[in-house]
C-alpha cells in the first residue's frame, strides 16, 4: 500500500523472530531479563529489545538481523552511516524502484484447476 510513497514507509522488524530465552551460568533462563510476572520483561529486557529494534532499524531491508543474542554489550548498538544516515526503508534499500508490483495479476493456474481438484479431493477423501 504504501510502497509507492515518499514520505511514509512501513518496514517489519524481524529483530524477534529467531530469539530464545536467555540462558544463565547454569544453562537456566536468565530469569534477571523478566518482570516477576515472568511473562514481560525487566528493564534490562526491554533494555535488550530497544537496543535489537534500533539496530534492526539501520539495517538494510533484506538484510535484518532476526534474532537478539541477549549479550547486554553496549558495543554492538550500531550508529547511523555516513553515507546512509536514516533509517532503512525498502526504497532506501534499493526495493522502491523495482518491478516487483504488489497490483493484482493474472494467476498462472486457470481458476476451473482449482475446482476440479477441489471436487476430486472431496471425492478421494470419502472414499
Amino acid at each position: 500500500r504504501y510502497e509507492q510513497r515518499e514520505d511514509f514507509a512501513v518496514v517489519i522488524q524481524p529483530f524477534f523472530r529467531n530469539t530464545l530465552v536467555p540462558l544463565d551460568s547454569t544453562s537456566k533462563p536468565d530469569m534477571s531479563f523478566f518482570a516477576a510476572d515472568c511473562i514481560h520483561f525487566s528493564v534490562r529486557g526491554y533494555a535488550e529489545m530497544a537496543m535489537a529494534l534500533w539496530n534492526n532499524m539501520l539495517e538494510p531491508v533484506g538484510e535484518k538481523q532476526t534474532y537478539n543474542n541477549f549479550t547486554q554489550d553496549r558495543s554492538k548498538l550500531r550508529c547511523p552511516n555516513p553515507e546512509k544516515p536514516f533509517l532503512s526503508t525498502g526504497r532506501n534499500s534499493g526495493f522502491g524502484n523495482s518491478d516487483l508490483s504488489l497490483e493484482e495479476t493474472e494467476s498462472s493456474v486457470p481458476y476451473w484447476a482449482v475446482i476440479v481438484t477441489a471436487v476430486a479431493g472431496v471425492l478421494v477423501g470419502s472414499l
